[in-house]
């Protein structure tokens, strides 16, 4: 029970890497604030995490900034505090370079970029009383330039460079701010995987531990750590969750 008594929200969380989230930290005691536009897939989730923990949902859009402040504010006035944000939310559309357009940029930053920047401001009061945790996320499309992923690339990239400037700025206050970079087996690979399997095949074996990480047991017990005492010398940090595909220093 490393997160008990904790209060923690984690964006994107009715389905695949967030649920892996919430369900691991709530498993560790925390108190979880499910942020998502899926209701359906919402509300499951919230019924996962009550049997280990109490829990709230929020069918919101977060690309308003309006609705992350209210989102805060409620979490803290039902818990009394909040000990650790999550940025997991994030939607893109691929295209090649030359067809990439504007409005595949104003989708990828308006989703991903933006909240996470206004999550970390609307929450920086609480978190610096509570000398809590930011777990942002970046991408290895990002670190890499995987190509065809120009608009995701530019917001994972973007959310890096806020974080590292976080971490400078609020490691006086006692915040730890870091970021996974993660390769997961989400509902969305799964289908992938049976549409196209011999270029699944291929992806998996172009993975050092040749195998995609479980979004609980693998990307969700991450985050615990980062969210936990037991990170509390770590900062500004990109975490590969990734199987080995890529190594940086």
């Amino acid at each position: 029970m490393r997160l008990e008594g904790k209060v923690g929200i984690v964006t994107g969380s009715a389905s695949g890497i967030g649920r892996g989230i919430a369900l691991a930290m709530a498993k560790e005691g925390a108190h979880i604030a499910i942020v998502d536009i899926n209701e359906e897939k919402g509300q499951k989730t919230l019924e996962e995490i009550a049997q280990y923990t109490e829990g709230m949902l929020f069918i919101r859009d977060i690309s308003k900034p309006e609705n992350i402040e209210a989102i805060v504010n409620e979490v803290v006035a039902k818990f009394g505090k909040l000990d650790i944000l999550v940025n997991n939310a994030h939607a893109s559309k691929q295209a090649p370079f030359v067809e990439t357009t504007m409005d595949m940029f104003d989708l990828s930053f308006n989703t991903g970029f933006y909240p996470t920047f206004h999550f970390m401001k609307a929450a920086y009061p609480e978190l610096k009383k509570a000398k809590g945790k930011v777990i942002n996320f970046a991408s290895g499309a990002g670190i890499s330039g995987q190509p065809t992923q120009a608009s995701y690339a530019a917001a994972k990239e973007a959310i890096r460079a806020i974080t590292r400037v976080a971490a400078n700025e609020w490691g006086p206050d006692g915040i730890n701010v870091n970021l996974i970079a993660p390769i997961a087996l989400t509902e969305g690979v799964q289908a992938w995987s049976q549409s196209a399997p011999e270029l699944y095949e291929k992806m998996v074996n172009n993975i050092p531990l040749r195998r995609l990480g479980d979004p609980e047991g693998d990307i969700g017990r991450t985050a615990v750590f980062l969210a936990s005492h037991d990170s509390d010398y770590i900062t500004g940090q990109t975490i590969m969750v990734d199987g080995g595909s890529i190594k940086i220093y």
